[in-house]
Formats: C-alpha cells, structure tokens, sequence
C-alpha cells in the first residue's frame, strides 16, 4: 500500500505540473524517484520535450541517466543558477507544507534546488504528515567533520538530541557527498521550524539543515483510498 501511494503521488504531480521546455529539479528517494520514473516514460515517448534537469544527488542522477533525461548542473549555460520547478519527497511535512528533508542524506542539494526554483512541489503519502516537525522523526543537520562534538552540544542546548548518523553496511558514520557527516537530530516538544532553521545554521560547522520553510510548495499527498490531496 506504501508503494502504491508513493508511485500515485509520483506520477500525479508529474502530469499536473511538469512541461516541456521546463528547468526543473528532480529530488532524492522512495517517492521522488516515481516522479523521475513519470518524467522519463513522457520523455521517452516524445511527450515531453527541451527539458534541461537538475538532479539533486547521484542517485536521481543515475535514474536519469536510465531515461536518457539530460542533466545539468545548476552552474550550468542551460540552468544558469536557477529552475523553473522542482519536485522533491519529504519525510515530514506541516499542517502549513513546511516539511524536514534529508533522510537520504542528499539535504544539502535537495535545499539548494528548491531556493533555486520559482516553483516548488512535494511528493508524499499521508503517512509524513504530521502536526509538528521534528519529534517522531529526525532534522539532518549536514556538518563539517571538525564539529561534531561542538555542533552537538549546540544542538543540544536547543532541547534537542543529535546522533551522529551511522551507515550501513560500511562501519562508521555516513558520509555525504560532499564528504561531511550528518546528526540526526529529534526534539523533545514541538519548535518553531522557521526559527529553528536559521538557528541551526548560524551554529560554526554546520553546512545545511533539514528544516525546508523558506518556500512554501504545493504538495501531493496519496492516501490510502486512492485520492491525491493537492494542498497550496
């Protein structure tokens, strides 16, 4: 049932909102990548054309790759430091589409892309919708290796707790790509998100964090009995 909410999400957004001709963004993981897989079958099929994509991580950019989408860099001539659309996943999302990203580890880009775009939208199902960000599931916080133990305590004096995110199959902590490390970090009562994410990031170390409030997307949420909800 999970899947087949994310997969309805995916595509839904994808037929309403993507066009030819469009710089767009493509965001990271288990919902996202049904976008990406929706942008690709209407590419192959000539439907979509001109598209100059932003992915934003290896992953997203090797599922491109797989459809022959043509990708970019935001420094790019074709992108040239902005996106007419990006369409991310989200792993919490607000009453108010605020939302935490990051899960996948990709929040650095993920943030960048979306400040970049004019418009913005988020994939889900109704299980990441929440009332308040932050408890039930961590904010990453992208830092310098150098602060980890600094950057924790800080975090700390905020009421929150920061773990340093461990990797799988590999001993030690994850590793970015852009080579730093990430705490996951979960607060004990519900914060001001807006406040929260420029606190975070004036705290020395930290490169980004997941708190997404600057730009308030569309977002599609697939639910259990088949409908999407379009939220503005």
């Amino acid at each position: 049932m999970n899947d087949t909410m994310k997969i309805l999400a995916g595509r839904t957004a994808a037929d309403d909102l993507v066009k030819s001709g469009m710089k767009l963004g493509l965001g990271t993981g288990s919902t996202a990548v049904h976008v990406i897989n929706r942008v690709g079958e209407l590419f192959a099929a000539g439907t979509l054309k001109a598209l100059a994509v932003f992915p934003t991580s290896f992953q997203s950019l090797m599922d491109c790759e797989k459809w022959g989408i043509p990708v970019f860099t935001l420094n790019s001539r074709e992108l040239e430091g902005g996106l007419d659309l990006t369409i991310d996943g989200a792993d919490e999302v607000d009453g108010e589409n605020r939302c935490v990203k990051g899960g996948g580890g990709a929040l650095l880009i993920e943030k960048l892309a979306a400040y970049a775009s004019t418009s913005y939208a988020l994939v889900a199902d109704e299980r990441k919708l929440v009332e308040s960000l932050g408890i039930t599931f961590p904010v990453p916080v992208e830092i310098i290796p150098e602060a980890r133990v600094q950057a924790a305590r800080a975090l700390e004096a905020f009421g929150a707790r920061a773990v340093l995110r461990a990797a799988l199959r590999k001993a030690g902590p994850v590793i970015t790509e852009h080579g730093n490390l990430i705490l996951d970090v979960t607060f004990a009562e519900s914060v001001d998100p807006v406040v929260m994410e420029d606190e975070i990031n004036r705290i020395p170390g930290v490169v980004e964090n997941g708190f997404f409030t600057r730009r308030r997307p569309v977002l599609y949420a697939a639910r259990g009995d088949g409908t999407v909800e379009v939220r503005t």
